[in-house]
C-alpha cells in the first residue's frame, strides 16, 4: 500500500501556514495556530478520523483570527487532494452522525473532485469563548474548495454553542475516515463509473 501523506505550505502577507498529514495514521496531532478553538476542533478531525496532522499557522491575529481560520481550511484541503492521490481504491463516500449530550450533527462527504459546500447550522450564540462561529464556513469553503470534495453539514440538533461545533467537527472527522477507506475489493479501481474524479 503506498503511503498516503503529504506536506504542504501556503505563505502570504495575512498568513504563513505548514501543514503535514498522513491519511493512514492513529490520531495524533501536534498543532499550534493561536486559535485555542480552532486547535480543539482540528484535534477531533485528527482523533476521529485516524489522521495525523502536524500544523504550525502564523498569521495575523492581532487583527482577527479569520485569515488563520480562512488560510488553514485552504492549506489542509491541499494536503488532503496531494495525500489522497489518484483516489483509485478508497471508498470515496463518507458519513456520520455524532451527538454530544442535547447536540446531533450529521457530515456527508464525497472525494468527488467538485467542490461544493451545504452548510445548515443555526448557530445559538455568534461566538464560543473569543471564536466567531461565522469563521466554520470560511474553514469549510477553503477546504471543500482545495480538497474537491463534496461536503454536507446539518447540525440537527443542539443548543449549547460549543457542543454543536464538537458534533460537526468528530463528525466530519469520522465521514472522512470512512470516505478515504481503502477496499480491497476496489484495488486499482477508480470510484466512479466516468473512470476518473
Amino acid at each position: 500500500m503506498a503511503e498516503r501523506t503529504a506536506s504542504v505550505e501556503r505563505n502570504t502577507l495575512e498568513t504563513q501556514i505548514k501543514v503535514s498529514i498522513n491519511l493512514d495514521g492513529t490520531g495524533k496531532l501536534n498543532i499550534d495556530t493561536g486559535v485555542p478553538f480552532l486547535e480543539h476542533m482540528i484535534d477531533q478531525i485528527a482523533r476521529h478520523g485516524l489522521i495525523d496532522m502536524d500544523i504550525v499557522a502564523k498569521g495575523d491575529l492581532h487583527i482577527d483570527d479569520h485569515h488563520t481560520v480562512e488560510d488553514l481550511g485552504i492549506t489542509l484541503g491541499q494536503a488532503f487532494a496531494k495525500a489522497v492521490g489518484d483516489k483509485k481504491g478508497i471508498s470515496r463516500y463518507g458519513h456520520a452522525y455524532v451527538p454530544l449530550d442535547e447536540a446531533l450533527s450529521r457530515v456527508v462527504i464525497d472525494f468527488s473532485g467538485r467542490p461544493g459546500l451545504s452548510l445548515n447550522v443555526d448557530f445559538t450564540r455568534g461566538s464560543i469563548g473569543k471564536f466567531d462561529t461565522q469563521l466554520f464556513s470560511e474553514f469549510f469553503h477553503g477546504f471543500v474548495n482545495h480538497a474537491g470534495v463534496t461536503l454536507h453539514i446539518d447540525n440537527l440538533k443542539g443548543f449549547n454553542a460549543h457542543h454543536q461545533a464538537e458534533t460537526i467537527f468528530k463528525a466530519f472527522g469520522r465521514a472522512l475516515r470512512m470516505a478515504l477507506a481503502e477496499d480491497p475489493r476496489m484495488a486499482g479501481m477508480m470510484p466512479s463509473t466516468k473512470g476518473s474524479l
